[in-house]
């Protein structure tokens, strides 16, 4: 006697092939995307500075106003540390300084001791309220107002002569009746010129925006950064930058721990979220790579349509497709599913012998006396039996496929 064997579960799980084949078009997609993102950023690192850089040839950038500058002979040096800068200081040199605001406390403090004993020029870039009473004594900060043209309004040889110009942004007031305040935006002057000792003076500027490449031929601009910067033989570009060593030394003093109610976490002068230490280009990868996705996942789950029924290639027997189900059903333990599958069968079948309509079949009111009036068993058992809560084990929805099957027989019988 041959013992038949139980043919072996099909497993539903998707195999390595068709995940493969799912996911291939979304991998080259980001591969071809991370292979432009480096060939694209390897092209541009020689050449691509960052904003106000004098060798940058960007919109933002001040390639420009540099090249004009030693057009007129002036030499233009290009420091990145602090200990560039105040070593390059000296009456015959103008330092510009294009970011303030990334000083630490004690940076800033060591390099207006620099500035103030060489008796030269010292310009500021919109440096910040820490900035700008740490750099420039005295002097304080207005809220910031928009760029755009604005006349000098006042006696400063440099201004008048440029005329109108591209200012505004942070704007400065100073107790020093001697100081120079020009572009004055509602009331309050966006450009400032404080004497230091012997020929020295500080500048102090509301915005970068008239040394802009994009700007520069605009307005008064080009005269004016001619005029600010080209005062002195020498001029040292310095953008301060989050490498420089001295950026990590204390010198000691509590002020250092405790700029900005110690919030900023890293030491600048000034308060600095997350995503301004973001460059903007991520922010902008970031961006479309975000769209992208959503793009992607839209493409992925779109629906073009209802379902429809499709021909199958071949006919299967209805036992099969029982089987199949009652697998599925197994599979993910749903004898709520399963029993619901059942009484609606069974409903079905009986409504027909007990002369109720297909469409009141599974309405209780209607199909209970009914099939009330053909069977023994009592109302109550007869509504938890067709209408009645999912099982809740496997042992009792096999009895309940048992139940339903008596009833349906008596149902016939009767």
């Amino acid at each position: 006697m041959t013992t038949a064997t139980a043919p072996s579960p099909t497993s539903t799980a998707p195999t390595p092939h068709q995940v493969w084949k799912r996911a291939r078009g979304l991998l080259i997609a980001v591969l071809v995307l991370v292979i432009a993102g480096v060939t694209f950023a390897a092209v541009r690192s020689g050449t691509n500075h960052g904003h106000l850089d004098p060798r940058s040839v960007d919109p933002k950038g001040s390639r420009a106003a540099a090249e004009l500058l030693k057009a007129r002979g002036i030499s233009v040096t290009v420091a990145t540390t602090l200990d560039e800068a105040t070593t390059a200081a000296g009456p015959d040199t103008t330092l510009l300084v294009s970011g303030p605001n990334l000083l630490t406390p004690a940076q800033q403090r060591r390099l207006h001791e620099a500035t103030t004993a060489s008796t030269g020029r010292t310009v500021l870039i919109a440096p910040g309220p820490a900035a700008a009473s740490r750099l420039s004594p005295g002097v304080r900060t207005e809220p910031h107002r928009p760029v755009s043209p604005l006349a000098p309004s006042c006696t400063l040889p440099a201004a008048r002569s440029a005329g109108t110009a591209d200012m505004g942004g942070v704007r400065y007031t100073t107790p020093d009746s001697t100081a120079s305040a020009c572009y004055s935006s509602d009331g309050t002057p966006s450009l400032l010129v404080l004497k230091d000792r012997g020929d020295g003076d500080t500048v102090l500027l509301g915005s970068p925006d008239f040394l802009h490449n994009e700007r520069l031929d605009q307005q008064g601009n080009a005269s004016l950064a001619l005029q600010l910067l080209g005062s002195r033989p020498h001029l040292v570009w310095y953008l301060p930058s989050l490498a420089d060593p001295s950026a990590t030394s204390d010198d000691g003093s509590p002020d250092d721990n405790n700029t900005n109610g110690g919030g900023n976490g890293g030491g600048n002068g000034e308060e600095t979220s997350f995503l301004d230490l973001i460059p903007s280009g991520w922010l902008w990868g970031t961006l479309q790579l975000t769209l992208a996705a959503a793009l992607a996942a839209i493409w992925r789950g779109r629906r073009l349509g209802p379902l429809v029924t499709e021909r199958l290639p071949v006919s299967i027997r209805a036992s099969e497709s029982a089987e199949g189900r009652a697998g599925l059903y197994r599979k993910n333990n749903a004898r709520d599913r399963a029993a619901e599958s059942l009484r609606a069968a069974t409903r079905t079948r009986i409504a027909r012998l007990a002369g109720v309509t297909a469409r009141e079949a599974h309405i209780s009111d209607v199909l209970l006396p009914a099939v009330s009036a053909r069977t023994p068993t009592a109302g109550d058992d007869l509504s938890t039996l067709l209408f009645g809560p999912a099982p809740a084990d496997d042992a009792a929805l096999v009895l309940l496929a048992e139940h339903l099957d008596t009833l349906e027989r008596e149902v016939r019988t009767s």
